[in-house]
């Protein structure tokens, strides 16, 4: 997965300095506040080349078939990750660190308002993480970063600038990034714009409502063209660093579900940050986070606007690290957020409604022996209300006080071997939709019914692994279970209901509701790689596996959307300026599905590589050469739902290329 190419777009002008590079092991962000170089949770991190040449067009195209990791796929602008089988709100996805402020959640055809184009590193939590970022980071979390506030004084002024073009979207993308400064400041620009057609796919008769329509080569309705800007500053001072960002991130892309209707959707997001070192005193480090975001988007049906969702929401993050307490190394927290959301229009299915949280954490950490334990808790309140109104009702009100806590441990066993282990116990609470929803959501074909009177969810999480790594070689292989005595979950009523839930014989939609009940979802992972020099090349296998099970243990059936067991084998080969790469993927047949869903068939893609460096007007360059899905497959994604799935199939053989220079 890592072709020898250029680091990711927008490297800190910084880091351009004349001094040969020295090999540094990243320290992981999520998740680890203190610095840890060892963490105890499994976490897959991609920056640099891994970055460059994974990047798609939407957050979950880009991190598809890591360990543990699918996508929703609502057709190729629409695609939030999944992680160990969970998705929606119980998956956090950070704009560094930090809450989104969207909608994305609420509907599969809501897309992330952050383009993998900008950004220098995406990490990746795989399991509950709901002691730092809350309960609704129960299945993992997913941190895009950039560095619109700068971390360090950029000395000299530099950039980058990238151009892609083809894909099966047939793709017209360019990003650049500027950042200049001095030893106590430093200012950051970046832009990117991403223009698709419609998506190229293997010839297929695609399936809307049960019923098959044209034969044809492409997804409908899939176009898009997405814009992003944003200005930062830093400013630095002998005892820490404050700095600002705005950014701003539009875009309007066919819902593929409908052919004439178009969203266009916009958010403008202000961001403050700043961190000190405290001389004196029980604390060492302070570190603040602060942001505000205006999200909206409206459901265009042919020129007639039908539906504008639009929330308004902020949150503030205070991290407090302590000086050594006897053994103990840790943190104090607290987050609150806000978040008000509005649905106007015939297709609103929820109600206006306002989310508060308000939470208070601890970290601690200790050595034992050779290695280390981590213990933490949490305590939430969280209050959703809503407005009523309508179908609606009377305005509601309903609060949720919720513990969540875990226990860590990272112990090496043998030179370069090491064990880890984690157990969680979490809560979340509903969202506004679980509770609210009333009305027929486009995007299911379905009859959505919240439950009011629903439960804080809860569930208990273990995770184990054994990891090995000597000079370029690595292993990990890890077992995972979490059993939830409340799940909540939308199940079919077995009944059809027109428009205004009303039951009706025929002609209808099928009703959903949203209701508590038993699940368990357990599985395991495996990564490995490693690097032999011979006949002059390097060369890079390297292989991962991944399978997931998840039960509705109440109905005794499978719980919907559930990666099958996946496959991915890949060789690197290095010499000089050149890098080739192939890579076979390969996903197994998904037959565990709910009543009223359909299986997926196996498929295997093969995927080809090159990359080559040279030096441009004097500037270090690279240019790239992908070819996914050589053989033209047909292959279909057993993680979107059914509404979509017949509709857009994965895509079909495309020829890309890039080129990217560093200034």
């Amino acid at each position: 997965m890592a072709l020898a190419c250029a680091a990711a777009l927008p490297r800190p002008a910084a880091a351009q300095s004349e001094s040969p590079p020295v090999a540094v092991e990243r320290i992981v962000i999520t998740g680890n506040p203190l610095g840890s170089e060892r963490t105890t949770q499994p976490v897959s991190v991609l920056a640099g080349d891994e970055l460059v040449m994974r990047r798609g067009s939407t957050l979950g195209d880009t991190l598809d078939t890591l360990p543990g990791v699918s996508q929703t796929g609502f057709g190729p602008n629409a695609s939030r990750p999944v992680i160990r089988g969970l998705d929606g709100d119980r998956l956090r996805v950070l704009d560094n660190s930090g809450s989104t402020l969207d909608a994305s959640a609420l509907s599969y055809d809501h897309a992330v308002p952050l383009d993998p184009l900008v950004a220098t590193g995406i990490e990746v939590l795989r399991g509950p993480a709901a002691l730092l970022y809350g309960g609704n980071a129960v299945g993992g979390v997913v941190n895009v970063l950039d560095n619109r506030i700068p971390q360090a004084p950029v000395t000299r002024t530099g950039g980058a600038a990238e151009l892609r073009l083809g894909g099966a979207a047939d793709e017209r993308a360019g990003a650049a990034v500027l950042e200049t400064g001095g030893n106590a400041w430093a200012l950051h620009l970046d832009a990117a714009a991403r223009n698709t057609s419609d998506l190229k796919v293997p010839d297929h008769t695609p399936v809307a409502d049960g019923e098959p329509l044209a034969r044809t080569d492409e997804v409908r309705n899939s176009a898009a063209q997405t814009r992003s800007a944003a200005v930062g500053g830093s400013w630095f001072l002998p005892g820490g660093r404050v700095g600002l960002t705005v950014d701003h991130y539009d875009s309007s892309y066919g819902t593929v579900a409908e052919s004439d209707v178009t969203i266009l959707m916009r958010r403008n997001q202000v961001r403050a940050e700043g961190e000190w070192r405290l001389d004196d005193g029980l604390f060492s480090n302070l570190k603040l986070q602060a942001r505000g975001a205006d999200y909206e988007h409206r459901e265009v049906e042919g020129s007639e606007v039908g539906t504008v969702f639009s929330s308004r929401g902020g949150e503030l993050r205070l991290e407090a690290r302590h000086r050594a307490l006897g053994p103990l190394r840790g943190v104090l927290g607290v987050q609150a957020e806000k978040f008000d959301f509005s649905a106007l229009g015939e297709e609103a299915f929820v109600p206006d409604t306002t989310t508060r949280r308000l939470g208070l954490f601890a970290l601690e950490e200790m050595d034992a022996g050779p290695g280390t334990v981590s213990a933490g808790a949490r305590v939430e309140r969280a209050d959703v209300d809503s407005d009523g109104g309508g179908r609606f009702g009377a305005s509601r009100s309903r609060g949720f006080t919720l513990f969540s806590a875990s226990l860590g441990t990272t112990m090496p066993l043998a030179p370069g071997w090491s064990v880890n282990a984690n157990l969680a116990s979490t809560e979340r609470a509903p969202t506004y939709f679980e509770l609210y929803a009333d009305g027929v959501h486009a995007a299911t074909g379905a009859y959505e019914q919240g439950n009011p009177a629903l439960d804080a969810e809860r569930g208990v999480s273990a995770d184990l692994a054994l990891q090995w790594k000597s000079g370029n070689s690595k292993l990990r292989a890890g077992l995972f279970t979490t059993r939830f005595s409340r799940f909540i979950s939308l199940d079919s009523a077995k009944v059809s209901v027109d428009e205004d839930g009303n039951a009706v014989g025929s002609g209808g939609v099928p009703l959903y509701r949203f209701d508590a009940v038993k699940a368990r979802l357990h599985g395991a992972e495996l990564e490995a790689q490693t690097a032999i020099d011979a006949a002059g090349w390097r060369w890079a296998p390297s292989a991962s596996a991944d399978f997931t099970r998840a039960s509705n243990l109440t109905t005794d059936e499978p719980l919907p959307r559930v990666a099958p067991w996946r496959v991915t084998l890949a060789l690197a080969a290095s010499r000089a300026d050149w890098t080739l790469r192939a890579e076979v993927r390969h996903a197994g047949r998904q037959s565990r599905v709910p009543d009223g869903d359909t299986p997926t068939e196996a498929y295997t893609l093969l995927n080809l590589a090159a990359s080559y460096r040279f030096t441009l007007a004097g500037r270090d360059a690279l240019w790239y050469l992908k070819l996914d899905n050589a053989t033209d497959r047909l292959a279909y994604n057993a993680t979107a739902i059914e509404t979509i799935r017949g509709l857009s199939p994965l895509p079909g053989r495309a020829l890309a290329t890039g080129l990217r220079l560093d200034f």
